[in-house]
Order: structure tokens, then sequence, then C-alpha cells
């Protein structure tokens, strides 16, 4: 019987579509999954690929039915289940083999695993996958982490299910380790900030210009054939204007204004301090989330305090066109913020992420894919090593046009009481950026009163202490 070209452990929504999509693409693939029935059931419902497909109920039968060396994609929950599946596949395995973490795993996990197998003689890739349920089933983005052997040894069948964009494959090999993971990680930090923003252009469309679901839907579907044109923007289109089939009302009308979060975020944040980069609308868009799961001390609030009239912007034309160029000044903001966190853990860890790269294989498949990739994609090309996309010509000529547009939309949300912590946050990053002369003079000071911090002087002169006091009455 010929062998599988690779395999796959966990055939919950997400694995189950991958699989599809690998055996579709002429891949052959042997499959487990814990409860057996679960296995004959997808086997059974896989139609006209069942041929591409080799269903096994024991591990024994399921790594011996893969072409060695032999690389297995694990598709479960993340975090200890993992390291539980991977204890139960070892004794099955020979030295070359592949685990391949396909899940959203903490890249220090990733690194962690890589470590413990290091003199095994197997071998590890930690794979981001992004694109959803439709992604996985008929073209995500794929962001690898491991050896470049082991990379060489699954790179026909990641390249074969990958999105396309113009024919290009929507997958790379980043670096090693934790390098696919982490770039995961990052994406779904920009995703949580993008997503935020968009919402809270719709509460101002909502709740300042008293606009219902679909007429937002609308505005949102004439911003996608722009400069906004993007995943989420059509996305969005499409649910403020589905109907509830029960009440016959906006389907967003009625859901619970309540966001839930599953820890990339969170890490996209933790990751961006820990290495000294400011990501504050990222840092926005996960307090947003967790303000949002608060909804019963907000509701008592509310109670409490009352809300302030939004008075109606005079031409409403001429706000409309301002939401949307504020809306893509501040998620400028946040790919720079993104981007520079990966420069900064790409030096860190050693890894030479390829920034152009990954620009590029975001531009399918994946959730934040955007008309503006293939801009980024271009800025990297051109150099690299930039500091800031915001600097670069074409970045910086955008952010000239719609800085005033944000400016004026903030400055309309705060009058109004409308909650807009992403897009502010955006604005207070570019106007903080882009200061030659800042106030963290005056914080310094403070550290050297209370706690002999020292500091630096713009003179040069080699006195690093104040005249106030602590034992430094010398400078006095």
């Amino acid at each position: 019987m010929e062998q599988a070209e690779i395999g796959l452990i966990g055939l919950g929504v997400m694995g189950s579509n991958l699989s599809l999509n690998i055996a579709e693409k002429g891949n052959k693939i042997a499959v487990f999954n814990r409860t057996a029935e679960v296995t004959r059931k997808f086997h059974a419902e896989a139609g006209a690929l069942q041929n591409q497909i080799v269903p096994c109920e024991t591990l024994e039968e399921f790594v011996a039915a893969i072409r060695p060396p032999r690389p297995i994609i694990i598709m479960i929950k993340a975090g200890d289940p993992v390291d539980q599946q991977m204890e139960h596949l070892k004794p099955y395995l020979s030295a070359g083999d592949i685990m391949i973490d396909a899940g959203n795993a903490n890249f220090r996990d990733t690194m962690r695993r890589f470590d413990n197998l290091k003199d095994s003689g197997l071998t590890f890739i930690g794979m981001g996958v992004s694109g959803g349920e439709e992604g996985a089933r008929h073209g995500p983005s794929i962001m690898v982490g491991g050896t470049e052997e082991s990379w060489k040894r699954v790179e026909k069948v990641l390249t074969s299910i990958s999105a396309k964009f113009n024919g290009e494959p929507c997958v790379a090999w980043l670096g090693e380790n934790g390098a696919g993971h982490f770039v995961k990680t990052i994406h779904n930090g920009i995703e949580y900030a993008d997503m935020q923003m968009i919402a809270e252009i719709y509460g101002i469309l909502r709740d300042g210009l008293g606009m219902s679901a679909s007429e937002i839907g609308n505005v949102f579907g004439r911003w996608n054939t722009g400069r906004l044109n993007s995943y989420l923007i059509e996305i969005s289109e499409k649910v403020l204007k589905a109907n509830d089939p029960i009440t016959g009302k906006p389907m967003v009308d009625v859901i619970v204004d309540r966001a839930g979060q599953k820890g990339t975020g969170k890490w996209s944040v933790i990751e961006a301090q820990n290495m000294g980069v400011a990501a504050t609308a990222i840092e926005a868009a996960v307090a947003g989330r967790i303000l949002s799961s608060q909804r019963e001390e907000r509701v008592a609030a509310e109670r409490i305090f009352g809300l302030p009239k939004a008075e109606r912007p005079k031409d409403g034309m001429a706000f409309l066109a301002d939401l949307e160029n504020a809306l893509l000044a501040a998620k400028i903001g946040a790919y720079a913020q993104g981007f520079a966190v990966m420069a900064a853990a790409s030096a860190e860890y050693n890894w030479n992420l390829p920034m152009p790269t990954i620009a590029r294989i975001w531009r399918a498949g994946c959730i934040i894919r955007s008309q503006f990739l293939d801009e980024i994609t271009s800025a990297f090309t051109k150099d690299p090593h930039v500091a800031n996309l915001i600097v670069t010509p074409a970045f910086s000529k955008m952010v000239k046009e719609t800085d005033g547009a944000l400016r004026r939309v903030v400055s309309y949300a705060a009058l109004s009481g409308l909650p807009v912590p992403a897009l502010s946050s955006a604005l207070s990053y570019f106007d903080a950026y882009r200061r030659s002369r800042g106030t963290a003079n005056l914080t310094q000071a403070q550290r050297d009163f209370f706690g002999a911090h020292g500091f630096d002087r713009l003179d040069g002169v080699d006195k690093h202490h104040g005249p106030w006091g602590s034992g430094l009455e010398e400078f006095a």
C-alpha cells in the first residue's frame, strides 16, 4: 500500500478542513483522532477524497502509514494536550521524524519543545496557520518555524495547500524554532487592533450618526472598493447586512457586546513589552476586549453616569470621508507596531525574519489580508532594516494625507463620549514617535529624585544626578 506523504492528528473543525485540503491537492494523508468513531465518520464523509485519506485507529498504525521521515501535524488544543500527544507519539517515531504543532501555540512553548527534542533524533516544526475554517479548507497563510531540513521535507505539501496571491504561494519558512509561531502571534495581535478599530468606527456611525446596521454595512462596502480594501472590511459589510432568522432584526443588534479572546493578542502585548517595543494599538485592543467582558459592571456604571449626548457632525459626507481616512491612518500605526515587534524579536532570537516575505504571505488566506500589504512588501523590499513603516516614503505620504482626519475623528469621539481606545492610541503613538523632544526628561528627573537612577544630559556634561538631595547636594 502506498504510504501517505504526511499525517495529521486531531479531526476537529480545523484539522478536518486542513486534511481535506491536503487530500484535495493530491497529497495522500494519514489521519488519526483519539476517538476512533470520529476518524471513521470523517473518512466516510470525505466523498471523492476517500482514496487520498488513510484512516487509522491506533498510533502505531498511523505512524506506519506515513513515508519516512514522517511529518505529523498535531491539530489539537494548544498547551499541555500537545505535550501529552507528543509523548504518546514518541515511542513509535524514528530519527528524522517531524512533529508539527499547527495550533495557536505560545512561541515559548514551541522553543521549549525544540530544546526537549534536540538530543532525541526527532525534530519539530512550529507552524502558524491563519485563515480560520475557510482558510484551512481552501488555502491558509502558513508561517513555518523549524530547521531548514524539516521545512524542505514539508515544503511541497504546504505550498500546494496554501493560499495563492497572483499565483504566489502564501507560505514560507521564516526561521528556526519559534519563528513561525511568533509571527503568527503578532499577526493575531495586529488582527486584534484592526478589528477593534473597525468596531470603534462602527460605534461612531451607530451612536454618533444614528445609522442602522444595514446603512453602516453600505458604508463599509464602499470603503472596501478603495484603500481600505481588506478581508475584515469585506466581512464587516456582510455581517452588518445579515438579519437574525428568529427576530428579523439585524444580527449584530441581538449579539451580546462581550468579545472573547484565546491568548495570542495578550501574548503580543507581553512580548512587545518584554522587548521594549511600543505596541499601543494592540494593547488598547486587548484592553478593549477585557472591558467588553465586564458587561454587568458597564451596565451598572451607565446607570450612575449616564451617557453624554453625541452631536451629529454638520457635514455628514465630509465626516464619512474623515472616518475612512482615520481608519486607514490608525491601521498603518497598528501594522507598523506589529512589524516593529517582529523586528525586535528577530534580533533577540537570531531569527533573521524576512519582513518582505512575511508581508507577502499575508496577502491572501489570512485574516488581516489587505490591499496595503503589497505596499508593506514593497517598503521592506527596498529597505529590509527600516526602523518603522511609518517613516518609509509610501507610508509617510499616507500618514500625512490621513493624519488630520484621525485627529478630527478622535476629537469628535472624545467630545461625544464615544470610546475609541485603539484609534486614539494610534494617534498618540504617531505624535510621540514623530516628536524629537518629548517629556521623558521630567520622568527621568523624577526617577533620579526618588531613586537616584541618574540620567543623560543633552550637553554631554558628565553629571548624571540632579541637585535635589538624596545625598546629591554637591550638585546644588
